[in-house]
């Protein structure tokens, strides 16, 4: 548990519950394993989910996932989060939290993958769909999805970073010359689009047949850059899937780049403080930045 944030259990999240939806007081209470490092779940009874924010920064998305998440939904072709309340900051806790209605499935992982050509089809049908979605003067900025540069002094922190750490056994140069290539490229100068813009595996549920039932935390959602959806494509997909879901969209040398660029500038920074945190963050990070090195 990391300063600042707040101890939570079982119990507290029963005492949210009975206060302020006491509709649902006295159903079983349990923990979620998540990879997550923003948000707590906790599964509440069998088909609903609690969400806290784990961190303050990530108190506001709770009004904005209860905003936008409705109308969204009907025009994407997978299930995502329905916001069943809202609850308020209350004595155990501070910030506004949230329950959900429970999606079922697994998160799909790097490398293990049933039916990875049938899995990059879908995902290009949803990200499609999402830059489908018509805009309006109220949509938010996506937190990703501003030009490339603004990442550029974290990016190459994070690479200095990683020549300190040889056992990772990243090539930096190589990562410093992909990111120098992608700077030269030209910027998006088409309208915005909607983008969920943060496309990891664990944000994606798959069914036994490994086929995409849902997306979920949208904490980050907003209008920007196309390329911004793009992550997939390498930290998920191996290559001759990450060709399908490339033609599936029709994705241009430019956003290509670019894409491919952001996927490695958020692997480079998640590395460095993931790796004795957070296992599976690591181990996708690591993913990336494989898949991207080796593609050049």
């Amino acid at each position: 548990m990391s300063p600042g944030r707040p101890h939570l259990d079982d119990s507290l999240v029963r005492r949210l519950i009975a206060g302020q939806f006491p509709q649902w007081a006295g159903l079983p209470v349990q923990r979620f394993p998540s990879g997550g490092t923003v948000n707590a779940v906790y599964r509440l009874g069998d088909a609903m989910a609690v969400r806290l924010p784990l961190v303050q920064d990530e108190a506001p998305d709770v009004s904005t996932e209860r905003t936008w998440l409705p109308r969204l939904a009907p025009r994407l072709p997978v299930a995502i989060p329905e916001v069943l309340g809202t609850g308020e900051p209350a004595e155990w806790f501070p910030w506004p939290w949230s329950v959900h209605r429970w999606l079922a499935g697994e998160n799909p992982e790097e490398g293990a993958l049933s039916e990875p050509l049938l899995l990059a089809k879908d995902l290009a049908e949803f990200v499609a769909a999402m830059r489908s979605i018509p805009l309006s003067d109220d949509v938010p900025e996506a937190y990703r999805g501003g030009p490339l540069a603004t990442l550029d002094a974290e990016t190459r922190a994070a690479i200095e970073q990683l020549r300190a750490i040889p056992e990772e056994g990243v090539d930096c140069d190589a990562a410093l010359a992909i990111w120098d290539d992608a700077l030269r490229t030209p910027p998006w100068d088409g309208p915005p689009v909607w983008l969920h813009a943060d496309l990891m595996p664990g944000n994606l549920l798959v069914d036994a047949t490994g086929r995409l039932t849902s997306v979920i935390d949208f904490d980050c959602m907003g209008v920007g850059d196309p390329a911004c959806d793009l992550f997939p494509a390498w930290n998920l997909l191996p290559t001759d899937a990450r060709a399908v879901f490339r033609e599936a969209l029709g994705v241009d040398d430019a956003t290509w780049t670019r894409g491919r660029a952001r996927t490695l500038s958020q692997a480079l920074i998640a590395l460095p403080y993931h790796r004795t945190r957070t296992p599976a963050m690591a181990r996708n990070a690591r993913h990336v930045i494989r898949a991207v090195l080796g593609e050049v």
